[in-house]
């Protein structure tokens, strides 16, 4: 879908000419731009949009992540930025791999990515590097499972009234 909001555009070519090869971008059908971009481009990226001075998107909203366990990169960390300035937001979106998968912390650019990215890791299991204190926060310490992760199976094998015996089968 292209980018029909100008001030998007806008923002667009000035992402495009910093990181020509690495960020690609839509705009949802309701208006946010959502930028994707690498692991190893994220802070960087992350950087360019918080320090640029016309653009100040100095608010990061939230930090999460989404599973899709049969992409060949199953986890996707989505950062939400607002500028309070010019009143926008956008999306960014990364596609990490990988058991555990992997990312850098957020935490060097906003020292609130903290309690953010301790909830991605305890119900994901996503690690983010560099990060001064990950471990769960709102689990118990001796859980050994992600609970959003997909990993689970869809239908429960012990259900009894959906065996065909109850059918006459």
């Amino acid at each position: 879908m292209p980018i029909k909001n100008p001030v998007y555009v806008d923002l667009w070519e000035q992402i495009q000419q910093q990181f020509p090869s690495v960020v690609s971008a839509q705009e949802d059908d309701y208006g946010m731009l959502t930028l994707y971009t690498s692991k190893e481009q994220i802070i960087a990226v992350l950087r360019f949009l918080k320090k640029d001075k016309h653009w100040q998107f100095i608010h990061l909203t939230d930090i999460t992540a989404v599973h899709y366990p049969l992409e060949l990169l199953p986890f996707t960390v989505v950062y939400h930025l607002q500028s309070l300035v010019l009143n926008l937001r956008i999306r960014l979106k990364v596609a990490i791999g990988g058991e555990p998968p992997e990312i850098p912390s957020a935490t060097t650019l906003w020292p609130g990515a903290n309690w953010m990215e301790r909830e991605t890791y305890d119900f994901f299991g996503i690690q983010f590097l560099g990060h001064p204190d990950l471990r769960r926060i709102l689990n118990m310490d001796e859980l050994e499972a992600f609970p959003m992760r997909k990993e689970y199976p869809l239908e429960d094998p012990n259900r009894v009234d959906k065996k065909d015996l109850y059918f006459g089968r």
